[in-house]
């Protein structure tokens, strides 16, 4: 007999193969549709009978990546109003007190859902984790700062989830206690925010930052210039009435017209300092400085609120910034003489580039950028917030994913690490080549195990002075202290 639950709005129908019994496409908020878009989530309504969670549910307005992207990893897009929805996997939905883990996917806060394979947490449930997945308002509909609207509509929608979770988790066998919130690029990027949030007290107990930073904020000024011009593309005022009539389709046309201005054109004044130095080149819709949820950079804020710190790991892979320069053709083009230029753009000095060659003499000047990038998008905050969080008190773990792909110039890029942390090789073989080392996921797989079971991932702690840091990479993981160290101090010091 297939498992049924009830949770908030009524029962749910799931179902069971190997062990694990799973519930997909649940809602956990009303259907933001319409002026509703624009507006904090709402409780879901009530159905009656059983509903059936059966099949993945719908998500949010996308755009397919480009096709050098789609190829290592695909695209999203379910078509459907109820877009606000998790999925469940659990070992025993009549158990309980077992631990939880909750994903938040990536996608630079425009793109992503749950309901990717490599997302799959069949091999949690198979380890006796109660796991859940959530979808989020997304681009003009979840961040964009539209006049007479909230802002910051996709962290209320991830803290709206978050709270379904701690209301009806036991329904599922889990423990509402020991809840672990992981997630990678911007879902990383939204696990730093909501860890040094104080609206999310008592909502998770320890968290999981995959490539990602604190620092992907916007000052509300440079969003509301985003908006401006999103509006301005659009032929309507920017007010979240006039948003609010527009259907999926406009949204999307939009955001894809102004993401293609922005990387043409970075120009600080036209769309906001914060916009292009913190968006990175990659992102123009993102969490903004609210006040209220975003009270700043993460670090910052878990620096004056060191009693917001929980059990943490941090880290990031090598090679992370290869992702968006070798599919994409951007590394062909990046030469000696372009480097600087490309530096600059990133509002980085040209002159880092020297202390980058010195420790890398056979690396070439698309090699030397993507270093620089990725220390500075990626690793320089994922150490700075261990730096504070262990400051704090609070157990502190990095890492570092260096296992190379058999894609042959992504190294150990971007989203590398996902298949390895979910244990979902087979479905991962376009990003990972065709022999991605199944040893290393099970190692990868049990830390993350460990720690949402006990808050242990079995590597030495990091700490400022000791900076240790597990390289997970194959045939042997190490760890290591403070790796190419000479190479941050660097970097943030060309920032002074």
């Amino acid at each position: 007999m297939e498992p049924i639950v009830s949770v908030t709005g009524g029962k749910i129908l799931g179902r069971t193969s190997g062990g694990v019994s799973m519930f997909l496409g649940v809602p956990y908020a009303a259907a933001p549709v319409g002026p509703a878009r624009f507006e904090l989530p709402a409780q879901v309504r009530d159905w009656s009978g059983v509903r059936d969670a059966l099949t993945y549910g719908p998500t949010c307005a996308q755009s397919p990546y480009p096709p050098p992207i789609h190829a290592l990893i695909g695209s999203d897009g379910i078509a459907g109003d109820e877009y606000l929805n998790v999925n469940v996997w659990t070992p025993d939905p009549g158990g309980s007190g077992l631990p939880v883990m909750v994903w938040i996917h990536g996608g630079a806060f425009v793109r992503g859902s749950n309901a990717r394979s490599i997302y799959d947490g069949a091999a949690f449930a198979r380890d006796g984790v109660v796991m859940v997945s959530l979808n989020y308002r997304l681009g003009i509909s979840g961040f964009a700062a539209i006049a007479n609207a909230p802002l910051n509509r996709g962290l209320h929608d991830q803290l709206f989830a978050l709270r379904w979770v701690q209301e009806n988790i036991e329904s599922f066998g889990g423990d509402p206690d020991n809840v672990t919130l992981f997630g990678e690029s911007a879902g990383g990027m939204s696990v730093a925010t909501l860890l040094a949030s104080s609206r999310s007290r008592g909502l998770f107990h320890r968290a999981i930052m995959q490539s990602g930073n604190g620092t992907a904020v916007a000052a509300v000024e440079d969003a509301g210039k985003i908006a401006d011009e999103l509006a301005k593309n659009l032929g309507i005022d920017p007010t979240a009435a006039d948003f609010g009539t527009l259907g999926p389709d406009q949204l999307r046309s939009a955001q894809n017209a102004i993401a293609l201005e922005l990387m043409t054109n970075p120009d600080p004044d036209r769309w906001g300092p914060s916009i292009v130095t913190n968006g990175l080149g990659i992102m123009n819709l993102f969490p903004v400085l609210d006040g209220d949820i975003v009270e700043g950079t993460a670090s910052d804020v878990l620096a004056a609120h060191p009693d917001r710190s929980v059990p943490l790991i941090t880290g990031c892979n090598t090679d992370e910034f290869r992702f968006f320069t070798v599919p994409t053709g951007v590394a062909a083009g990046i030469t000696t003489d372009t480097l600087p230029y490309m530096l600059t753009r990133y509002g980085l000095s040209p002159t880092l580039s020297d202390t980058y060659r010195a420790n890398r003499p056979a690396a070439t000047a698309a090699d030397i950028f993507a270093a620089i990038a990725t220390d500075h998008a990626f690793r320089s905050d994922t150490l700075g917030l261990a730096e504070v969080n262990a400051a704090a008190g609070a157990p502190t773990y990095a890492y570092e994913f260096a296992w190379p792909s058999g894609i042959e110039g992504l190294g150990a890029c971007h989203i590398l690490e996902i298949p390895f942390v979910f244990d979902a090789l087979s479905d991962a073989h376009p990003l990972t080549g065709p022999n991605p080392p199944q040893p290393l996921a099970d190692e990868i797989h049990a830390a993350w195990l460990s720690f949402a079971e006990n808050g242990d991932p079995g590597w030495p702690r990091f700490e400022p002075d000791t900076r240790l840091v597990q390289i997970f990479d194959a045939p042997e993981s190490a760890v290591v202290g403070n790796p190419r160290g000479d190479d941050l101090v660097a970097l943030r010091r060309s920032f002074k």
